[in-house]
């Protein structure tokens, strides 16, 4: 859900930061989802990408989704808040 400004800001930087990132990093910018929802008390992050897209945001060996779920933490940690991000194909 885009601001009422139009800006696209949706008001949660740890999911800004998730889809900024996500964007970087794929083929395919205009896929990139991102859903919030809470599972008690904690903020869960679902990012989902074109099918094509996945692998690089896993990455070998899973070391990009490991990088990004620590940016994630530390975004979450500064905003005081608890968060998990599932990747989803």
């Amino acid at each position: 859900m885009a601001a009422p400004d139009g800006s696209g800001n949706t008001g949660n930087p740890i999911k800004e930061v998730v889809e900024v990132i996500a964007r970087a990093l794929v083929d395919h910018p205009e896929s990139v989802r991102v859903t919030e929802t809470d599972r008690r008390g904690t903020m869960v992050l679902s990012l989902t990408t074109a099918p094509g897209d996945m692998g690089k945001i896993i990455g070998r060996q899973g070391r990009t989704a490991a990088a990004l779920r620590t940016l994630v933490a530390l975004t979450a940690e500064k905003y005081g808040k608890r968060v998990q991000l599932d990747i989803r194909d």
